[in-house]
């Protein structure tokens, strides 16, 4: 019998915006075509146009803006994948919607990052590549292997390439403290941590700061920003506080509601976030920047596909 040959096909959903495109010219490798419609009834159809058996076949698809649609296509199209013999199905996923609800603050509530994982799982995924999860925890919601990387390096080149100095990296909440600390650490900073409270769903209350900022270069880092809230009361605190300048990063930048008109503020110097959520093109101008981590994820995609180490795109001190 012949040997099998290995086969790399990469797809995209209808939510990525460009990232997909990014990612394919980084691998060297066209996106195949798949044909997504939405029924009158506002169902969704998928049909892959070309053979995909045998293959080992990655799906990109951000879960944000019409999160039930974007998360209701890529279980589609997994499930289309696999009885199309897919060889397996790599569900790359640039934002994990439903992640904030990863445990039970008050009785009688879901834990929504735990049923999309089932869901994933039931579609049909063999493997998740994400980005910057909510929480590490989510990880081990899932019975298949789950590829976190991270878009801390990505942010310290970027924060490093300005030369600023007396720099303090902000936390937001103490959550986000352990990875604060790390961009810290590659910025060579100190770092500082906001105490926040959230009295309702997208209200939050920063009361205080802990730690030194007067009179510093100060850089808040979030996973995610939403509302904006917990940035602005953050901003607040920091200018009450001394800080010199306020600069703000995020992984993925949702941008709800109010959140373009609360970050059009002087007191912020720039909104640095990712396109793992696609940002509209007349937004990115004046205070909001978006950076790629279609490098990233292409690196990622590629170990996976040959075997070899993922951790080193992300820790490299725990590279195998």
């Amino acid at each position: 019998m012949d040997q099998v040959t290995k086969r790399l096909a990469l797809f995209a959903g209808r939510y990525t915006g460009n990232l997909a495109d990014e990612i394919s010219r980084e691998l060297g490798v066209e996106l195949g075509n798949v044909k997504l419609e939405t029924f009158a009834n506002g169902e969704f159809y998928a049909r892959y146009l070309e053979s995909v058996r045998g293959a080992d076949v990655f799906i990109v698809q951000s879960v944000a803006g019409q999160v039930n649609d974007a998360l209701m296509e890529l279980l589609i199209m997994t499930d289309a994948a696999k009885r199309a013999s897919a060889r397996s199905v790599t569900a790359v996923i640039s934002h994990y919607g439903y992640s904030r609800q990863d445990k039970k603050s008050a009785a009688r509530e879901p834990i929504t990052a735990k049923l999309v994982a089932n869901l994933l799982t039931t579609a049909g995924v063999d493997r998740v590549i994400a980005m910057d999860l909510h929480q590490g925890q989510i990880q081990g919601f899932f019975d298949v292997p789950v590829n976190h990387l991270t878009a801390l390096p990505i942010f310290a080149d970027y924060f490093s390439a300005m030369h600023m100095d007396n720099v303090c990296v902000v936390s937001p909440d103490v959550g986000r403290a352990k990875a604060g600390k790390k961009l810290a650490d590659l910025l060579g900073a100190e770092l500082a941590i906001m105490h926040k409270s959230r009295p309702s769903h997208n209200v939050s209350e920063v009361s205080s700061v802990i730690g030194d900022v007067k009179n510093k270069n100060c850089i808040v880092n979030d996973d995610m920003i939403d509302t904006a809230g917990s940035i602005s009361g953050s901003v607040r605190a920091l200018k009450n506080a001394g800080a010199k300048t306020i600069h703000v990063c995020a992984t993925h930048g949702i941008f709800s509601g109010p959140a373009y008109d609360r970050l059009n503020i002087p007191e912020i110097e720039e909104v640095v976030v990712c396109n793992t959520v696609p940002v509209p093109l007349e937004r990115q101008n004046g205070r909001i920047k978006v950076i790629s981590v279609a490098p990233l994820f292409a690196n990622a995609i590629r170990n996976v596909y040959t075997n070899e180490s993922v951790s080193e795109l992300f820790d490299p001190d725990f590279a195998l």
